[in-house]
């Protein structure tokens, strides 16, 4: 299915080999006591970021301290971008469940973004010199979650091979959601782009509704934060839309630089309990998504971001 937005900043994505046995998780609750310690973030941040709202408040049981390479190739997903139409299409937003339009009909609001964010990701990425690609199924409804083009396939090989595997998500708005943060990939022990992650977005147990499909594969699923208020707000504003956006990248980008150990790399964010101070580092321009939002019959009761996962 072509790309809606204005004009693509990324060349074709390349299937990454064949589906093979699914890598068992390295984090069994005996092991996981022995990898994982009390998080000692070395930032304090507001419990609650001015843009992407509430950092999720779950205990966060492990912390990252494996090495990682620097030039260790990074591949990001847009969460859900396989599932539509069936189980596990990703949250509808506040917006559309109070009966507004979703941004692009066929859809969910979560899709939208996921995608929005992922290129702009890796557009940023690779302007800085990371190793970043971006990988888009060629079907936006795949029922067999193990067929080898769903982002938990791609992503379970490129992890297995070495890479880290980023899918990017939104938390469900309302009382079901979280927040922001990373739920780990558990296929080895915690790495230090797991910890960077982390502390720029918050973590989630390593346990999270007793492993997720994609970090049982070895997929970081990273939740920007919940579709809703002031953060959703600023998404759908045509005035807001693009620094908002800028804003979100940027941070995941510092937070990968970091975890890399890339020299010269600064936290995206420094903040105390009272003020956060954003990175002012520059992302290219982004095509916008498309200007209107669709027409179509509002989505009800789509399920939360990590449901199904």
């Amino acid at each position: 299915m072509p790309s809606r937005f204005a004009a693509r900043l990324l060349g074709p994505a390349v299937l990454i080999g064949s589906l093979g046995p699914l890598a068992p998780a390295a984090h069994s609750v005996e092991a996981a006591g022995a990898m994982a310690t009390s998080p000692t973030p070395t930032l304090r941040r507001p419990a609650v970021d001015p843009i992407t709202g509430p950092r999720s408040r779950l205990p966060r049981d492990w912390i990252g301290t494996r090495p990682i390479a620097p030039d260790t190739p990074i591949l990001v997903l847009a969460g859900h971008a396989d599932s539509q139409g069936i189980g596990g299409s990703g949250t509808s937003g506040a917006t559309v469940a109070a009966g507004g339009a979703p941004m692009l009909p066929g859809i969910s609001d979560e899709l939208y973004w996921n995608m929005a964010v992922a290129e702009l990701v890796v557009a940023l990425g690779q302007q800085r010199g990371l190793p970043i690609s971006y990988y888009r199924p060629p079907l936006r409804s795949i029922a067999d979650g193990n067929h080898p083009s769903t982002n938990w396939s791609v992503g379970r090989l490129h992890a297995a091979a070495g890479g880290y595997a980023l899918e990017i998500h939104f938390d469900a708005w309302g009382p079901t959601g979280i927040g922001s943060g990373l739920i780990p990939p558990l296929h080895r022990p915690f790495s230090r782009l797991d910890e960077s992650l982390a502390e720029e977005f918050g973590g989630y147990p390593m346990g999270f509704r007793d492993g997720l499909g994609g970090p049982r594969r070895g997929i970081a699923l990273l939740e920007v934060g919940k579709l809703e208020g002031t953060l959703e707000r600023a998404l759908r504003n045509p005035s807001t839309r693009a620094a908002t956006l800028q804003h979100i990248a940027t941070r995941i980008v510092g937070a990968l630089e970091l975890g890399l150990g890339r020299n010269g790399a600064q936290p995206a964010t420094t903040a105390t309990t009272e003020t956060t101070t954003e990175s002012t580092a520059e992302a290219p321009p982004l095509s916008p998504p498309p200007g209107g939002v669709g027409s179509a019959p509002p989505a009800r009761g789509l399920q939360a971001s990590s449901e199904g996962e």
